[in-house]
């Protein structure tokens, strides 16, 4: 299977007055960070808080008429995309996921109707209690980044980013298991072949960053990560998003718990905006000089706000957290 700009633009007139027309603004601090203009696609607006309501409505809508339910494995905000989108369809939906999800995601998910299903410490045990459900009780499996029509879905970013500023020399993406970047990836390119997409995620459990250096799926430790949504593993027999990635990303980047710690805090405290850890990466690779220096305008992808606020605020506090094994020692912003 392949993708093509005609199947991200089916998916904006779908998704048309639904889970589209997020703002992209320019941040001034961010800005003189980075040496040009760069700017913030706010897809935490979204209704759900989050980018994934994009790929998971669009698939939805492309159920089979009789489709009794949908089923998906998620490390939270598919999860929350797909409970939406079912509720507005009329049909159940049973998310499934690790225990190292946030309870924060597993309540909000609740609260849209789905049936929730808490299974092993990883995103690899969920998914096989989604396919179990398939094939025991008939539901129908929306991959949270295998599947052609979340991707096309979230390739209407991409779409809506090109669109407002052309003049753009690179997009960076935060990256997990390659739904938003391969979207994003064909759409730009599509437009304009000559900008730089680069993949931006967390260091501890990086299975699309492991898998393209190893040129192939690798399985990673998925490990306790202030970009939770950055989790997961991308399938051993991953169709789609791998390829896409392999072919249109020009680069993957890697950053650290501290880093991105501090990012929360810049977005906060400079552009007062409330983004959970996953949300970040573009500006955590920027702030510490990780990416190739842009000769023109970039942008990011502020991609959900859906996070716990007790740890939102013990860090904007600059308080010591702890994830797993690993504690954060965070430091007071000063601007």
């Amino acid at each position: 299977m392949t993708l093509h700009l005609s199947d991200i633009e089916a998916a904006a007139a779908r998704l048309k007055g639904k889970a589209d027309a997020t703002p992209l603004v320019p941040s001034p601090f961010m800005t003189e960070a980075a040496g040009v203009p760069f700017h913030l696609k706010l897809e935490m607006m979204q209704p759900i808080g989050a980018f994934k309501l994009r790929g998971a409505m669009n698939a939805v809508m492309n159920l089979p008429e009789g489709a009794q339910g949908v089923t998906c494995c998620s490390t939270g905000n598919h999860g929350r995309g797909v409970a939406f989108a079912a509720a507005a369809r009329g049909i159940r939906a049973v998310i499934c996921m690790s225990e190292l999800v946030p309870q924060a995601k597993v309540d909000g998910i609740r609260a849209l109707g789905a049936e929730v299903k808490i299974v092993g410490r990883s995103q690899d045990d969920a998914l096989a209690e989604s396919q179990r459900l398939v094939e025991a009780e008939g539901l129908v499996e929306i991959s949270p980044f295998d599947d052609a029509h979340v991707i096309a879905g979230q390739g209407t970013i991409g779409l809506e980013i090109m669109r407002a500023a052309p003049e753009l020399e690179a997009i960076y993406v935060p990256l997990s298991g390659g739904g938003l970047a391969a979207g994003v990836a064909v759409a730009a390119k599509a437009l304009k072949p000559e900008v730089k997409i680069y993949g931006i995620t967390m260091d501890r459990g990086a299975a699309m960053h492991e898998s393209l250096r190893a040129g192939h799926p690798v399985d990673v430790e998925e490990l306790p990560s202030l970009a939770d949504s950055l989790g997961g593993g991308i399938g051993m027999n991953n169709r789609l998003s791998y390829p896409i990635c392999r072919e249109f990303l020009d680069g993957t980047v890697l950053v650290t718990e501290e880093e991105i710690y501090h990012a929360m805090q810049v977005l906060f405290y400079e552009d007062r905006l409330v983004a959970e850890g996953g949300s970040v990466v573009g500006l955590a690779a920027t702030l510490t000089g990780k990416l190739p220096k842009p000769g023109g305008p970039v942008a990011t992808i502020v991609t959900g706000r859906n996070l716990d606020m007790h740890l939102f605020h013990r860090i904007m506090a600059g308080e010591p957290v702890t994830l797993g094994d690993k504690t954060i020692r965070g430091q007071t912003y000063e601007p």
